[in-house]
């Protein structure tokens, strides 16, 4: 559970350093609301992460299949939903109150909800894919060393398995981050009509945050 939570606590933390400025309102702090909605993010993601496990060691379920699929094939999807949720609970306000779009110019037009949502769904995306291939990949290297058993101790196996990971994350982290372009487009159609009479632009342009 606290590593689930310090994994989490992190990753939100970039998320919330590195999304779309636009949103300020002046009732609230928008900045206040994204560390409370943060907060219960993580705390909630941490507790999904860390169930299965728990759930498994208070019943002393030991079976073989629940071990495969408790520690081998849950942990993937499981990391990709909660990094998912994480990504798109602390960064609502900019679906809520809208970001910027742009023109090819870079000159603002309007404060576009649909352009946040599509940036949130987006990260959301990318981080979904991140966690999960990072988690799954590993796994189906690991278990292929250990059917052609190339390791013989634990420990080896322990050292082999961070070998493993490191050249996985080392490849998702740039491919994640660049699964949608930073400067994203929007579709004049799927823009709201308040900024369809501002511009005659085909295209728009958003700052997607990472």
């Amino acid at each position: 559970l606290f590593l689930q939570f310090v994994l989490h606590t992190y990753t939100t933390g970039f998320t919330l350093l590195n999304g779309n400025g636009t949103p300020k309102v002046e009732d609230y702090s928008v900045l206040e609301k994204q560390v409370v909605y943060g907060l219960g993010a993580i705390s909630y993601a941490a507790c999904v992460g860390a169930l299965p496990l728990v759930f498994m060691n208070r019943y002393t379920l030991k079976s073989p299949l629940t071990e495969l699929i408790v520690r081998k094939l849950l942990p993937a999807p499981l990391f990709g939903f909660t990094s998912a949720f994480t990504a798109a609970v602390v960064r609502s306000p900019e679906f809520e109150n809208g970001i910027d779009v742009m023109d090819r110019n870079g000159n603002v037009v309007g404060v576009s909800q649909n352009a946040g949502e599509k940036a949130v769904r987006e990260t959301a995306l990318s981080r979904a894919l991140l966690f999960g291939t990072t988690f799954f990949l590993p796994e189906v290297l690991m278990y292929l060393v250990q059917r052609a058993k190339l390791v013989k101790t634990p420990r080896a196996l322990a050292s082999v398995r961070m070998i493993v990971i490191t050249p996985v994350l080392a490849v998702m982290v740039p491919a994640s981050f660049s699964m949608f372009p930073q400067c994203g487009e929007i579709k004049r159609a799927d823009l709201e009509p308040e900024i369809l009479s501002s511009t005659e632009e085909t295209e728009l342009f958003y700052n997607r945050g990472i």
